[in-house]
């Protein structure tokens, strides 16, 4: 999945077509914040010991979400999606796949380690906001849970001896995972967390200890109709 923002731009670009808010008066029933795209520093957290935090990585995530009102104001609402991202780490945990079991170390001698997941995602949120039907600009507070399912993952380092070892779809890999989300912000400006809840690896053990790798990602995310 080398492109895996082609396929986001299909699955989001038609639903663009429901923005109709220019053709609403005060009081008619809306929906909004359809459309979401956001862009995240990300670190791993609850590391094995000898392990620590990864170095610069980022996450791009889009994709649509349908919004339902709860309230005749309609500053409550609930909402339900699905989109696409992708995640880069650069980090220090050492992988490998032998014979099908994924192996893990803590070896200092390896470079430019990194790996990268692509993944569907399933946000649910309950929303608050101070919007209306012709109020643009307006104070939100979203909170919910994200779901992930790993469509592809590639792991790869520099060796001691200068080679390229790479791997794909390790086995260990947690390929359903989910965490909390908060978004909070004014108009454009909004704020966003996701903090993971369930661990990269499954059934990873390093010098006897479960690898309980979870992923935390903070930025900033865009909504538009």
């Amino acid at each position: 999945m080398r492109n895996p923002f082609i396929l986001l731009y299909f699955l989001v670009i038609p639903f663009l077509t429901f923005a109709q808010k220019d053709s609403l008066s005060l009081g008619d029933s809306y929906a909004d914040d359809q459309i979401y795209f956001s862009v995240s520093y990300s670190q791993l957290y609850d590391q094995p010991t000898g392990i620590t935090k990864s170095n610069f990585s980022y996450a791009l995530s889009g994709g649509f979400i349908k919004d339902i009102i709860l309230n005749k104001s309609g500053t409550i609402a609930i909402a339900g999606g699905i989109g696409l991202g992708y995640d880069f780490f650069n980090h220090e945990l050492k992988v490998d796949e032998v014979d099908g079991t994924t192996v893990f170390t803590n070896d200092i001698t390896t470079t430019k380690n990194i790996f990268k997941s692509y993944n569907l995602e399933f946000p649910f949120e309950l929303r608050w906001r101070t919007s209306n039907a012709i109020k643009y600009n307006f104070w939100r507070i979203y909170t919910g849970v994200k779901f992930l399912y790993n469509l592809d993952n590639n792991f790869q380092y520099i060796d001691v001896n200068s080679n390229l070892i790479k791997y794909r779809k390790v086995s260990s890999y947690n390929k359903l995972q989910y965490g909390l989300t908060l978004s909070a912000g004014y108009d454009a400006f909004t704020m966003n967390v996701f903090y993971g809840l369930s661990p990269v690896f499954k059934n990873g053990l390093l010098n006897e200890k479960a690898v309980d790798t979870k992923i935390l990602k903070f930025g900033l995310i865009f909504y538009f109709l």
